[in-house]
Parts: C-alpha cells; sequence; structure tokens
C-alpha cells in the first residue's frame, strides 16, 4: 500500500480488491464518526449501522492500512497473559467480564464472515501453542488449567502428538486451543468494510482526521477537504494512531513484527507440515509464528523490522529457521515479506479510554487484534447506540498514561531481534 511493498506483502497480493472508499470532499453529518478503518472502527460501523445510527468512517490512509492489514492472521482467544491474570489486574467484575467476551471472539469472528459471505480464507480448525522446552511445556499445562476451569476446549499435546500436528520434532508440546482459526487479516478487514457499506455506512479513505472540536452537543472533525459533523467519535487508530489523539499512541510501545511468506510448496510437501492447517506461534521471548494460507504458501514471521540492517538479517534468520524446522524447505523461495507495528501496554491488558465527552476509544491489543478488535467495536457501537452504559463494558474506563520510556524500549527491541536472529540458528 502506498507504494512500500513491505508494508502488506502476501495480503495485498491476494486480497479481494477494496470496497470503493472515497476521500471525504464535502461536509456531512452523521449520529456517529469512526477514526480508523481497522477491524475495531469496521466493526463498530457495522453494528452501529444495524443499530440504525448513521455512521461515517475515516481513515488516514487506506482500508486496513495498520495492524489489520499486516499481522500474522492468527484469530485466537484471549490475551497474552494467563487467563487468571485478568481478574487479579481488573477485579473480579471487569476481569470475568473480559475473559468471557475474549474466550468467544473468534466464534463472532467466524459467524461474522459466514453471515457477510466475506472471502478471508478462513481456517477456523483451532490454533496450536508451541512450548520450546521443558518450562514452555510447563507454562502451556498452566494456561491449559486455567482455561479449563472456565469450560474452554483447549488440550495440551505432548512431544509425539504436537509433531504429529506440526510436522515437525523441535517442540516438547503444544497447546491446542479449538476456539481459534487463521484467516487472511487483509481480506477480512476488506470483507467489514464491505458489508458495513453495504448496510449503509460511508466509509472515507485518504481522509485524515487534522482535528477535532466541538459544536454544541456534537464534534466536528476536520480533514483536508471536508469535515464530518457527528454526535458521538469512536477512535479506533490503536498503534496506528496519530493527531489529534497523540495520548493513545504515548500510551503504546511499538513492538515490531515481520513476515516472509514462501513460494506455494507442493502438494506432497503441505501434506507434512501442518496437515490440519492450524495456525502456530512458540513460547520463545523473540517468539516465531507460522501458518499457511489457501494457496499452500508458508507464513513465517518473528518480532522484528524490516528496514535497515533488520532485513537482511531476519531474511537471512527466516530461511535458516525454517530450513532447521522443516528441513525440506531448505532452499525455498519467498514470494512476499512485510511488517508492521503491534501496541504494547505496560500490563499487556487493552484499555478503554473517555478521551472527552462522547469522545472514546479502545486500543493496546498486544498483538491480539483480530477477534478482540472484533468484539471492541461492537461494544463501541452498542455503547454509542445506548444499548450499554460505560459500567457494562468489560473494561473500566481509565485516563491515558505515556510509557516511560517508550522510544528506548522501541529501539531494544528492534535491535534487540537483530541481535536475536543474528544468531539463531546459525549453520
Amino acid at each position: 500500500m502506498n507504494g512500500d511493498p513491505l508494508s502488506h506483502g502476501l495480503w495485498e497480493q491476494t486480497a479481494p480488491a477494496a470496497p470503493p472508499a472515497p476521500k471525504l470532499e464535502v461536509d456531512i453529518d452523521c449520529d456517529i464518526a469512526i477514526v480508523g478503518a481497522g477491524y475495531t472502527g469496521l466493526s463498530a460501523a457495522l453494528h452501529a449501522v444495524e443499530g440504525g445510527a448513521t455512521v461515517a468512517v475515516l481513515d488516514g490512509a487506506e482500508i486496513g492500512f495498520g495492524g489489520s492489514g499486516r499481522n500474522v492472521g492468527l484469530v485466537n482467544a484471549g490475551m497474552w497473559v494467563m487467563p487468571d491474570e485478568l481478574p487479579k489486574t481488573l477485579g473480579d467484575t471487569y476481569g470475568q467480564r473480559l475473559l468471557r467476551l475474549l474466550g468467544d471472539a473468534p466464534r463472532v469472528v467466524f459467524e461474522l464472515v459466514d453471515k457477510h459471505k466475506i472471502a478471508c480464507e478462513i481456517e477456523p480448525v483451532g490454533t496450536l501453542h508451541c512450548a520450546v522446552n521443558r518450562s514452555g511445556f510447563a507454562e502451556l499445562k498452566e494456561r491449559e488449567r486455567q482455561w479449563r476451569a472456565r469450560g474452554a476446549p483447549v488440550r495440551l499435546l505432548d512431544k509425539a502428538e504436537a509433531a504429529a500436528k506440526i510436522g515437525a520434532n523441535a517442540y516438547a508440546g503444544a497447546l491446542l486451543d479449538e476456539r481459534a482459526g487463521t484467516i487472511q487479516p487483509l481480506a477480512y478487514a476488506r470483507g467489514l468494510a464491505g458489508a458495513a457499506i453495504a448496510a449503509g455506512a460511508r466509509v472515507f479513505s485518504s481522509s485524515p482526521v487534522l482535528g477535532c472540536r466541538a459544536d454544541g452537543d456534537r464534534w466536528i472533525l476536520r480533514t483536508p477537504q471536508g469535515a464530518a459533523r457527528a454526535k458521538w467519535v469512536l477512535v479506533a487508530t490503536n498503534a496506528y494512531t496519530v493527531a489529534p489523539w497523540a495520548e493513545l499512541r504515548a500510551e503504546l510501545t511499538h513492538l515490531p513484527y515481520f513476515n516472509f511468506a514462501t513460494v506455494p510448496l507442493d502438494e506432497a510437501t503441505r501434506r507434512t507440515i501442518l496437515p490440519e492447517r492450524q495456525g502456530c506461534w512458540d513460547t520463545r521471548q523473540v517468539l516465531s509464528s507460522f501458518r499457511f494460507d489457501q494457496a499452500g504458501r508458508l507464513v513465517f514471521g518473528s518480532v522484528g523490522a524490516l528496514r535497515g540492517t533488520g532485513l537482511p538479517i531476519h531474511r537471512a534468520w527466516a530461511r535458516r529457521s525454517l530450513a532447521k524446522l522443516f528441513p525440506r524447505l531448505a532452499g525455498v523461495e519467498f514470494a512476499g515479506e512485510w511488517y508492521g507495528m503491534i501496541g504494547m501496554t505496560a500490563d499487556h491488558l487493552p484499555r478503554f479510554h473517555r478521551l472527552a465527552r462522547h469522545v472514546v476509544s479502545f486500543s493496546g491489543y498486544n498483538g491480539r487484534g483480530i477477534a478482540p478488535g472484533t468484539v471492541f467495536g461492537r461494544c463501541l457501537a452498542e455503547l454509542a447506540l445506548g444499548a450499554v452504559g460505560e459500567a457494562d463494558l468489560p473494561l473500566p474506563v481509565s485516563e491515558p498514561k505515556t510509557a516511560p520510556l517508550r522510544h528506548v524500549a522501541e529501539a531494544f527491541y528492534e535491535v534487540g531481534a537483530q541481535a536475536a536472529h543474528f544468531v539463531y540458528a546459525r549453520v
């Protein structure tokens, strides 16, 4: 997108075309203005229009330009942190509420895809969290215990069972989560946009919000060529936030994440790797992830940015690591490479902010954007429609807090990932 082949890679190559989303070049009125055309904003638009509101979505770039069009495409339940940590951090009421919402979130995604016939290579066959050693296996065993205590369909696999599902003997075991699956992430974002537009929402691209000011009981959002006037403003920009809500970006520490996609593998090879098509990630601190797309390309990723010295270092690491994990892939060619930014919070949990009267946001998805973004968007729509109040939401209202030493941490993540990948799996 925007002429950058490293921004969306394979997903831009294979996603259906985006629905028409012109610039906002006039002044318009609506009930709800939504800033950001990613999963949260588009889900909010779809649910708000279905609830009877008039809606305009404004994006400074294109539909799915941010993390929604760049991620690996794992539709996971919950957050990175252990389930028991949510009630400890948020209190029992909000913690249990958030666990229920996010535990059920993949089902919401899959049902939306089915209802609106979104072509996004959906594979609702589960995901595998892979243990790289005994301590990783112990972590997964505890994660299984905590989820099963809540009735979740998760199952710990031993080394042999994991090897059969992955096609590699590199892991001590894995946690299978049957709630989860994979999608083509940019295709899902574009499909949500198409569904919202078909239902009556207006979606505008290349329309950055330059300012937001009160006008009586309404808000005026100014773009370079036009403006939107609305009673409610839903800010859904997360890690790609820019002005006028810079405090949202300041709260998040950017963690870069890249992906490489192989050329389509032959049928015999595909039968030996992920034969049931689950998506995977592992328990390393500098984690790796891998999954197939519909055409049989293996998408392999990890922490890091594909810029400067990072591009050759991470590319070489990906080749070595793939050959070590799956020897049949030694020398395989890559058909795509891209990266983006994950917005991390201090406690790895998302945030709900009231930025002003009737101006609200969810942010801080910590690498779990697809399912949480979808259900949080629905929550924002319900709030603006008056169907729920703030006290009914899955997160308490909080004030944005600037992440301490954010720039230092971001530089450390980028350089540290290069250092880790320079030495890992060298032969």
